[in-house]
């Protein structure tokens, strides 16, 4: 079994040697050190060759070695390959810590408090409590019921949006288009964690932001595509929405001059929400060719239909 990664050399290393430790029955390779094209049962990439069918072709399963495969063209691979995205945990606990992170930060105004800050000013802030701050999310799947579990201690009241119907334990959930409406209107601060596919793509905009409660903030940590820029702008500048955090734009990076990166609003970090960790990663994929060899459901197996 030959499985290639394709990645930076640093990352090679480390999950070569979990390959080696773990699986020596598994050939690892980079692009160093790459076989022929048509030995290649498994490959890991983020961004994969436009060529990747027709070059291997023996390939089995293509990884992605992040939790998003919106960067796969999967009208260009095969049916009978399968496309992974990762589920790895320190993948979660780094989304985790990241949206949790920006909800307390909304929540006790530490924004606001960093503006008196450099303005001079000493002014105490009205005190609202976690159970009047409602709290609603896009998308249900592994990362969001992930953080769903991690705010419920604070005693925020918690919500979901998704496709289709869920069973969640911290929250209630929507589902549908009239789910989503009643979702955004009880929701204080609105975090997309939906995967970016055709019915996604722009779907933070001027009709969705007026849904939600006036001076709701939103918290994008999916991808710079589901937002429409042009609405967040006129959306900040009309009070609708108070504030924003973004991990994700289009393009990363910004262009210089572009209005979000002196938005007084707009608080900007460069796609760092979570972090692959090779380990992790290795294991995990590790474990779904181990899955795959004895025909056993693959985790993270994307349905084409879905496009996630």
């Amino acid at each position: 079994m030959s499985f290639l990664f394709l990645g930076s050399p640093d990352r090679a290393a480390i999950m070569r040697a979990v390959f080696e430790s773990e699986a020596p029955d598994i050939a690892f390779y980079d692009q160093d050190s790459a076989p022929s094209p048509e030995q290649v049962r498994y490959l890991a990439t983020w961004m994969p060759p436009d060529d990747v069918a027709q070059r291997y072709t023996g390939l089995e399963l293509l990884f992605s070695t992040g939790a998003g495969v919106d960067q796969f063209d999967m009208s260009q691979l095969p049916a009978h390959v399968g496309l992974v995205r990762l589920i790895e945990r320190a993948l979660v606990a780094g989304m985790v810590e990241y949206v949790c992170g920006a909800v307390l930060a909304l929540h006790r105004d530490l924004f606001d408090y960093a503006d008196g800050q450099r303005a001079g000013r000493w002014q105490e802030l009205p005190v609202i409590s976690a159970r009047e701050r409602r709290i609603g999310i896009l998308g249900a799947g592994e990362l969001g019921s992930a953080v769903l579990t991690a705010l419920s201690p604070f005693g925020f009241p918690l919500a979901a949006w998704s496709r289709t119907p869920r069973d969640l334990a911290w929250a209630e959930h929507h589902s549908g288009p009239d789910g989503l409406d009643a979702m955004l209107a009880r929701t204080d601060i609105l975090i997309c964690l939906l995967p970016l596919t055709a019915a996604t793509v722009g779907i933070l905009c001027r009709d969705l932001f007026e849904k939600l409660p006036r001076g709701a903030s939103l918290i994008n940590v999916g991808r710079g595509r589901h937002l429409v820029q042009q609405d967040l702008l006129q959306a900040l500048h009309a009070g609708q929405i108070s504030r924003a955090v973004l991990d994700v734009t289009d393009p990363e990076p910004l262009p210089s001059g572009h209005p979000f990166w002196d938005h007084s609003r707009i608080h900007l970090t460069p796609h760092i929400a979570s972090v692959t960790d090779p380990r992790g990663a290795a294991r995990a994929m590790i474990a779904n060719i181990r899955r795959h060899r004895e025909a056993r459901p693959i985790e993270g197996l994307v349905a084409r239909d879905l496009g996630y």
